[in-house]
């Protein structure tokens, strides 16, 4: 099984919040199982990773062997669910016991060597991009936005459509990850991004002034304590709708706008797909909005350079 660069970088750069002691000695294990069926699962992988190692962390301090087998048994599963997740609402606890059932089922029917069951999911869909009058018009909003609602929505249209950067990474950034090179580049370092993360030109004055600060504050709502807030986007898009019949700033529309861009300049695949952290097969499902070259370049590009 191959998982892809993005998927692949969340699992191996996991670690909880608040990491108990024993996380050193499980995390192996936690993210082997999580890597084995996050393929053939329907729930994102940031939720397989939150069930799983609260799982193993429970069974540790329950006295269970640190054994991935052990801890998938419905028995344990249940047992988990009833004392170890008195915390959560009801609901969450059934969620969480739904997910880690289905991991079980998952990695049962290929421990056995016989046909994988049908992923339980729809194909990936994509987020449409802006149009670029509507990336336009929602900086020009942005930039008449008072205060800290200003830097805020510069911030997040910087980082997600200036550098790519995913809801997660979005949300960890902090000014500390920020580098301006001599040239006026900056380059980002996201928290278990393992790539090359430079910000577009267009965006690199609204960067520029983080790198400048001497406090280590997150870059989007550098107010807050926590770098995984509850409803961090979605409180802040809802207090501060667009004017002007505009669509709200979403994260992942506005990767897919900075996705868009990059193939519609023909910047090279394998780069692209680098920089976003995805296979370039995956880059297929943008393409239906990347406009189609007129003629002329077309056979310029075909026809190369003379000498």
């Amino acid at each position: 099984m191959t998982l892809d660069a993005e998927t692949s970088a969340t699992i191996t750069g996991y670690r909880p919040q608040k990491a108990p002691p024993e996380w050193d000695h499980i995390c192996g294990h936690v993210r082997m199982l999580v890597a084995a069926s996050a393929d053939r699962s329907p729930y994102r992988v940031e939720r397989l990773l939150t069930a799983t190692a609260r799982l193993a962390v429970w069974c540790h301090r329950s006295g269970l062997p640190d054994d991935p087998e052990v801890w998938l048994r419905h028995e344990t599963i249940d047992a988990f669910v009833l004392t170890g997740c008195t915390d959560l609402a009801p609901s969450s606890a059934q969620t969480y016991r739904s997910w880690l059932r289905h991991m079980r089922a998952t990695l049962a029917w290929l421990e056995r060597g016989e046909q994988a069951p049908p992923p339980m999911k729809a194909p990936k869909t994509v987020s449409p991009p802006y149009s670029p009058a509507q990336l336009s018009r929602l900086r020009s909003w942005a930039e008449r936005l008072p205060g800290q609602a200003r830097s805020d929505a510069l911030a997040l249209m910087a980082l997600a459509f200036g550098c790519g950067l995913t809801a997660g990474e979005v949300a960890a950034v902090r000014t500390d990850h920020l580098r301006r090179l001599d040239s006026g580049a900056v380059v980002v370092t996201a928290p278990g991004a393992q790539r090359l993360i430079v910000c577009r030109a267009a965006w690199e004055d609204v960067l520029a002034g983080a790198t400048d600060q001497d406090s280590d504050n997150f870059v989007f709502r550098s107010r807050r304590a926590a770098r995984h807030a509850k409803n961090l986007f979605s409180s802040w898009t809802a207090r501060h709708p667009p004017t002007g019949g505009l669509p709200a700033l979403s994260v992942r529309r506005l990767r897919a706008s900075w996705i868009v861009e990059l193939l519609t300049a023909r910047i090279d695949l394998g780069v692209v797909a680098a920089a976003a952290g995805m296979s370039a097969s995956a880059l297929a499902r943008y393409q239906h909005f990347v406009p189609a070259l007129d003629e002329p370049t077309a056979a310029a590009l075909l026809r190369g350079r003379n000498g």
